[in-house]
């Protein structure tokens, strides 16, 4: 028997039939004789409906009652969901952030769990019942009901298997694992068997969209085994080929053969900044980016052109896409105590990184990834680095060719079928 933390995204709560569906699966688990907590989303697209209700009643909305409002889509599937359970034999009830409670810092809209009572839970999950739990909600240390920022779901699983030290923490989606790319992009994507919780923090930081970057971090901290499945498969399978997240050591205990690279992820959401012919002295490039750090911007990529004695440079960086025009107004604003010449933008730009633990005991990725693009004519605007990943900035119309070419380079493409 284990524990079991079983979480549905919103479009496997899309509707009862999807529900039922849903039920079907969390029956099979609960017949195998395990202990089962579910955590729920809203219904796909039931989130944008009610923060479009607040924009309409207030542009300046007040954030304390946005989060009641918006709270309230995972609060009806946890009710459907434990009725539905309940109507096929199944003991199960709700549990509402604020009845176990999940506690949480004091703030809304992008609230953090900080505790996390588990004596009920346990207790009742111990008793063979389901308990079903509304994601991306908590208790604000006030009282009033606090939401964890849109994707926060995940983290509340993840938060749940770790409080209640579940054997697992099983993430339906609508894809059934991780793959070394997007499958859209490149049809002999290979489905992972494993991946690290480094990898897949990186992967999910520049642009896979599987798991939501908070998640994995959490998941690394308290060690806890995800595994990502499709919601839309034979619900009483016995196999279940997803993709387990887990630790390095985990991976190699396992004797599995490993790869150079894991994966390759893009983000296009990036956008360029060039803040042309900045002063060449200390605290030049700090009265740039500091501003931005206190308006939330992150900055990605960075680079400082060499001044050649001009006493001048040119700083590259880039920004979310949604946050270029905020970024060009608060650098604008700030145009004579910098003394910047101009500013010059390009939003049709992409991200794509190389990804993998295999990097830290082999020379040469990084090479490989300039060559293949070069080969192909594709021209690299920026770099950066981590231990376990290689990204570059390049025109967003050379994405997929520069993904397809690079899949290949690093061996990554499946095997035709016989």
């Amino acid at each position: 028997m284990a524990r079991i933390v079983m979480k549905f995204g919103g479009t496997s709560m899309a509707g009862m039939e999807r529900i039922r569906n849903v039920a079907a699966r969390v029956k099979h688990v609960v017949d195998q004789g395990n202990e089962v907590a579910v955590v729920v989303s809203a219904m796909a697209g039931e989130t944008d409906r009610l923060v479009g209700f607040c924009k309409e009643a207030s542009p300046l909305y007040d954030p304390a009652e946005y989060d009641v409002v918006v709270a309230s889509g995972e609060q009806v599937t946890s009710g459907l969901l434990a009725m539905t359970l309940k109507a096929m034999g199944v003991n199960a009830r709700s549990w509402l952030g604020w009845q176990l409670p999940i506690r949480t810092v004091e703030a809304h809209a992008k609230a953090r769990i900080e505790s996390f009572e588990t004596e009920a839970l346990i207790s009742a999950m111990s008793s063979g019942q389901v308990a079903v739990i509304p994601g991306f909600q908590g208790m604000m240390e006030s009282g009033r009901i606090a939401t964890l920022g849109r994707g926060g779901s995940d983290t509340s699983a993840v938060a749940v298997a770790a409080a209640v030290k579940a054997d697992r923490c099983d993430i339906y989606t609508d894809v059934d694992g991780v793959y070394t790319t997007d499958p859209r992009i490149v049809s002999r994507a290979k489905k992972l068997d494993m991946v690290t919780y480094e990898e897949m923090l990186e992967l999910a930081s520049v642009g896979s969209k599987v798991l939501q970057t908070r998640s994995v971090a959490l998941a690394m901290k308290e060690g806890v085994r995800v595994q990502v499945l499709s919601s839309f498969d034979d619900p009483t399978q016995e196999e279940l080929p997803g993709t387990l997240i887990v630790s390095e050591e985990e991976i190699e205990d396992s004797n599995m053969e490993r790869q150079l690279i894991t994966g390759i992820a893009v983000d296009k959401n990036e956008a360029k900044i060039i803040v042309t012919r900045v002063p060449d002295k200390p605290g030049a490039v700090a009265s740039i980016f500091t501003p931005l750090a206190e308006a939330s911007i992150n900055v990605d990529m960075i680079i400082q052109n060499d001044s050649k004695d001009r006493g001048e440079t040119d700083v590259t960086f880039t920004v979310p896409r949604t946050d270029l025009a905020r970024s060009v107004d608060i650098l604008e604003a700030l145009k004579d105590s910098i003394a910047y010449n101009r500013i010059i933008t390009d939003a049709d730009v992409a991200k794509v990184s190389v990804v993998g633990v295999g990097m830290r005991s082999h020379a040469g990725v990084a090479a490989t990834m300039f060559k293949t693009l070069a080969d192909r004519g594709i021209n690299i605007e920026a770099i950066s680095t981590s231990e376990i990943k290689v990204s570059v900035l390049i025109d967003e119309d050379e994405t997929e060719l520069a993904v397809r070419v690079l899949h290949s380079a690093y061996g990554l493409d499946a095997e035709a079928a016989a």
